[in-house]
């Protein structure tokens, strides 16, 4: 009797966004129009928004559900990242280890619970605190109003 073999399916690392709910891809597309019409159209921001995009180039780097970019000076200068109860506090550990451990120039970031709506900002220097706030420094821009 013969017997297919297939290939083991392979292991997935790293949460690409690939298999995320509704909800969370909604709040992703919501910050970056907002972001983006004030970036864009208004010319309000200096930072320009961008969903699911890698840190740096080549494999290996994080990729931030929002990050914000200064193409003047070639860095991302904030990060947001969308989280539910059970993903809330591995986020806000990324977030805290991007700004203060990795050399990407990120001076703020942002975690958004979209089941309880609770917005938590952390930035460089903050010591491993973040404090409840939806209201970006770098921009002058209080994120929450555009969910």
């Amino acid at each position: 009797m013969y017997t297919p073999s297939f290939p083991k399916p392979l292991l997935v690392q790293e949460d690409d966004g690939t298999n995320s709910p509704l909800d969370h891809q909604r709040v992703i597309s919501k910050l970056t129009v907002g972001l983006g019409i004030l970036f864009y159209r208004e010319r309000a921001i200096t930072l320009e928004p961008l969903p699911e995009t890698p840190l740096g180039e080549g494999p290996g780097h994080q990729v931030p559900d929002v990050l914000l970019f200064d193409n003047e000076i070639q860095l991302t200068r904030i990060i947001i990242e969308v989280s539910q109860p059970r993903t809330a506090n591995r986020d806000l550990k990324k977030v805290i280890h991007l700004i203060e451990d990795d050399d990407y120039g990120i001076e703020e970031g942002f975690i958004y619970n979209y089941h309880s709506k609770e917005w938590l900002r952390y930035c460089k220097g903050d010591g491993g605190a973040a404090t409840v706030s939806s209201i970006s420094d770098l921009m002058g821009v209080d994120l929450g109003k555009m969910l």
